[in-house]
């Protein structure tokens, strides 16, 4: 048995690779943020497995240190939750945990957002250090014999903090004095991280799109007590938002996705949720075009796996 790839596989990978090196930048983002929920010790599992029965050993157990439901935590909580988005927003996935790739041109604005975000931060958790007594006697009175003080830090300060940082992924210069054959390898590995980098964004435009489809075929179709189900602004909305990305963000991968996403662009070109809310025939002909570019994300799923991976023959 022999493994083969053709060459025109090779080189379009490569060349959407070269596109992401060339233009694109890592971006890491990372939280540094209070637990709030632990285990019991040995003695309170012990003491809930006899509630029921069970041997201690089989039995995970915790609390709930805070309740996270208070306004002043949630806000905290929304603010972590927006960076995220931001930064998945305006970058493509990287084979690394905590990396993903944004443009070059985009890094300083990036930095300022997040920035922006820990300043953030720091108010909401100020507020929330001043709510942090009555959140611990709350704790005190729903725990009951739960309770530790030594669950609880004296302050919130620096318990929460977003940081990011813009981490080099390419082989260090140095390398190729020290060992040139080394310095072969990771470029080699650096290589396969971007071709893999290639496939993660085609994915990921893959199956975001195929969802955000899904859902307007289901509000424009789906019925509930006969009547047709609500439309909101916003399923059109996050399909147009989508485009935007698409546009800024596309690395020219794949001339079938870029097909099917300009088919979907056009099926919805002047056309509003309040235009799909009034007129049927619009709700049905619009349904029935998505469908059809559905079947096609359908399809791309299938094939793309297959794009990249080297075929066996027999030899």
């Amino acid at each position: 048995m022999t493994t083969t790839i053709t060459s025109s596989q090779s080189t379009d990978t490569t060349n959407a690779s070269d596109r992401l090196r060339n233009t694109m930048t890592a971006a890491r983002v990372s939280f540094n943020w209070l637990g709030v929920h632990k285990s019991l010790n040995g003695t309170q599992k012990d003491q809930a497995a006899h509630t029921f029965g069970a041997e201690s050993k089989f039995v995970s157990a915790g609390k709930k240190l805070l309740d996270t439901a208070h306004p002043a935590f949630k806000a905290v909580t929304a603010i972590r939750s927006r960076a995220v988005t931001y930064w998945k927003e305006c970058s493509l996935p990287y084979p690394e945990p905590g990396i993903r790739l944004i443009r070059q041109e985009n890094v300083d604005d990036f930095n300022v957002q997040m920035r922006a975000f820990a300043i953030e931060l720091d108010r909401a958790v100020a507020t929330l250090e001043g709510h942090y007594d009555d959140l611990r006697s709350a704790a005190r009175t729903r725990l009951g014999e739960l309770f530790d003080p030594a669950d609880y830090p004296a302050t919130l300060a620096g318990l929460f903090a977003i940081e990011h940082d813009f981490p080099s992924v390419e082989p260090p210069p140095y390398l190729r004095q020290l060992s040139p054959e080394l310095y072969r390898q990771e470029c080699q590995r650096v290589q396969a991280r971007f071709n893999e980098a290639v496939r993660l964004a085609e994915q990921a435009f893959i199956e975001e799109l195929s969802k955000l489809i899904d859902h307007l075929t289901e509000r424009l179709t789906g019925q509930e007590d006969g009547r047709p189900k609500v439309f909101r602004d916003t399923v059109v909305n996050n399909l147009n938002d989508f485009f935007e990305r698409f546009r800024t963000l596309n690395i020219c991968s794949n001339d079938q996705l870029d097909e099917v996403v300009h088919q979907a662009q056009r099926i919805l070109q002047g056309v509003d949720s309040q235009q799909l809310r009034d007129y049927q025939w619009l709700r049905q002909y619009t349904s029935n075009r998505m469908s059809t570019v559905q079947a096609q994300l359908d399809q791309l799923m299938v094939d793309r796996p297959r794009r990249n991976i080297l075929r066996r023959q027999p030899g």
